[in-house]
């Protein structure tokens, strides 16, 4: 619970109205009630304004009901984010190793940390302070864990690699498997070592089910806050900058190098060895095939700029018929050019 001033303050934002009334918790605009707070970002939600039992709302500005208070702020996505994690998100107080934890005497432990049953740290791991391991987690050897970091059920860290602090990993995501490197050998394939590390920088969430490869030689590295969706597969020596947000099914393939900030939809793809330059965005299913300058959105395969894909799009259903018609074209033609040749 908190009062609404307490919620500006957190938020730097404005009251309009009592800023003593007490917010409970934080609901959707069609399901709030009294003492309730819940927000508006998007114009096409105004109208539930008319209805909605909420005390308080998250705004950019005052809107027109007057028994109702406004936090009024520059961005009400990220307060209602905020918001939520103050009424809602409670850090679990830190439980130690827990009995069925297999911890290795040479792992260094920091404060306050929280390793669950089934979990297993290797030979010279250094876990830091406040982190939390859930069940199943295998960290391999001379690993080494930030500060406040949270590692779901079942992720594996294998080993050498490292991870910053307040490093969120889903559960069963793969920091440090080996890169996909295979030199042919006539019809058979001779693996290639996988002797690099995985570097993952403060800030980054790594989505359930996804798999960052180590490098074959060198690093593979996430930047600071990065944030990948589930199922996201980052190939071997690939670099990822920082801040640089990846919907579910993205790949990067190995050593591709992609800039700071960027934006990757659904199902998109990098190819290897190429550079991607920062605050791109790529449309989902969209392909890079070539290095590319930053700064523009682009979709389609191979990647293209996203108004140009659109016109594209528009004829693709149109080309039966089109083929068609220059078929027709060029019949039409031959017999003109056939009677021009024969008045000569």
């Amino acid at each position: 619970m908190a009062t609404l001033k307490q919620l500006a303050e957190l938020v730097d934002a404005e009251v309009i109205g009592n800023e003593s009334i007490e917010i409970q918790r934080l609901a959707p605009i069609d399901g709030a009630g009294s003492g309730d707070i819940t927000f508006i970002a998007n114009p096409k939600y105004l109208s539930c304004l008319e209805t909605t039992g909420a005390s308080a709302v998250l705004v950019d500005q005052p809107l027109d009901r007057d028994d109702i208070a406004y936090l009024v702020c520059k961005n009400p996505y990220l307060a209602f984010a905020k918001v939520l994690t103050h009424l809602n998100v409670k850090r679990p107080e830190p439980l130690g190793v827990l009995p069925g934890a297999s911890v290795a005497e040479s792992a260094t432990l920091g404060e306050r940390v929280t390793i669950h049953p089934g979990a297993s740290v290797g030979e010279q791991c250094v876990i830091g302070d406040d982190t939390i391991i859930h069940p199943n987690v295998v960290v391999y050897a001379n690993v080494r864990i930030g500060n406040e970091c949270l590692l779901h059920a079942g992720c594996v860290i294998r080993e050498d690699c490292v991870l910053g602090n307040r490093v969120i990993l889903q559960p069963n995501a793969v920091i440090g498997s080996d890169g996909f490197g295979f030199a042919p050998d006539g019809e058979a394939y001779y693996k290639i070592p996988q002797v690099g590390i995985v570097i993952v920088e403060d800030d980054v969430e790594i989505g359930a089910g996804s798999c960052i490869d180590r490098a074959a030689m060198g690093v593979t590295r996430i930047g600071t806050g990065c944030k990948l969706d589930n199922m996201v597969q980052i190939g071997h020596n690939a670099t990822v900058g920082a801040h640089t947000v990846m919907a579910a099914q993205a790949g990067i393939a190995g050593s591709a190098k992609v800039g700071r900030h960027c934006t990757f939809g659904g199902q998109s793809a990098v190819a290897g060895h190429i550079e991607v330059g920062d605050n791109l965005t790529l449309g989902g299913r969209g392909g890079i095939t070539g290095s590319i300058e930053g700064n523009q959105v682009v979709s389609g395969v191979p990647a293209i700029p996203h108004r140009d894909w659109l016109k594209a799009s528009m004829s693709f259903g149109r080309l039966p018929q089109m083929r068609k018609e220059i078929a027709t074209l060029k019949r039409q033609l031959d017999a003109l050019q056939k009677l021009m040749d024969s008045q000569k």
